[in-house]
């Protein structure tokens, strides 16, 4: 698999299904995580719980880096051809 390249935008095509490859599955599973052992009464008391713990991520950039590093995909700009 290759990569394409359009001017400023360089594609690189991944596997249909690749939740590996995906930060945002590991901030999914993060939150989930810290759901595990929740008891919740009512449906709007569990997004608030999930609003929470987002925001609490928001201040917690390191961890998004961790969740990028994980997957083994490098964002360094590209050079020019």
């Amino acid at each position: 698999m290759g990569s394409t390249r359009i001017a400023w935008l360089t594609v690189f095509p991944l596997p249909a299904c690749s939740p590996d490859l995906n930060p945002a599955e590991w901030v999914r599973a993060h939150v989930k995580r810290s759901l595990a052992n929740l008891a919740v009464v009512a449906p709007d008391r569990l997004e608030a719980v999930v609003r929470n713990r987002l925001k609490r991520l928001e201040y917690r950039p390191h961890i998004f880096d961790s969740f990028i590093a994980g997957t083994g995909l490098s964002f360094d700009t590209p050079t020019s051809p």
